[in-house]
């Protein structure tokens, strides 16, 4: 009777130690996912930030530049094609990269003008933009490291089969493509 105790005794102990490991897994995946879906509100947040300043940014260049109004017409439209792309990742991220290219361009136009460059608010909302960008890149390689974390969480060994267990999915990266990232390192050219 002793021996068949003790033998439940262990099964119940392993059960008990399996049943926290599980629960311990899974709670990190849930901890992970949430993590990513923070990183990538932030990110969200820092390009409303950029959206709301692009008008304002156009309206001051506009006053000076008038005959520029095709680099701000595609500022523009890059502007609200970003803001429309919601869902997909990869047009998401297409389309802030179309978007950062025509504000080089915007800036790389604004050097011609003199009167805009000594603008105060001009000045002002460069700075700003400039500033949001960097919070942009922030906030894309702090959602990139949460989704790498939860990636190697959901795909390593012993815990690859808890999270397949309860479904948990590989997160994308917030990423240029291959194309967008040659594109990027490569100088605005402007033309006149």
């Amino acid at each position: 009777m002793t021996l068949l105790l003790a033998v439940a005794v262990v099964i119940l102990v392993v059960i008990v130690i399996l049943a926290a490991y599980v629960i311990g897994v899974y709670n990190g995946l849930i901890v992970g996912k949430n993590r990513v879906k923070e990183a990538f509100s932030d990110v969200n947040i820092q390009l409303k930030r950029r959206y709301d300043l692009i008008p304002n940014l156009v309206e001051t260049v506009k006053g000076y530049a008038t005959h520029e109004s095709q680099t701000l017409e595609k500022v523009i439209q890059a502007r609200n094609m970003a803001m429309a792309t919601k869902g997909d990742l990869k047009e998401q991220a297409k389309a802030e990269n179309i978007l950062s290219g025509t504000l080089k361009s915007l800036f790389a136009v604004s050097e011609n003008y003199p009167e805009l460059k000594a603008n105060e608010n001009f000045l002002k909302l460069q700075f700003e933009l400039t500033d949001t960008e960097d919070k942009i890149k922030a906030a894309r390689r702090f959602y990139n490291t949460n989704v790498l974390a939860l990636n190697n969480k959901i795909e390593m060994f012993p815990s690859n089969i808890i999270a397949s267990m309860f479904q948990f999915t590989k997160q994308e990266f917030f990423e240029l493509d291959d194309d967008e990232a040659q594109a990027a390192k490569k100088p605005v050219q402007v033309k006149f």
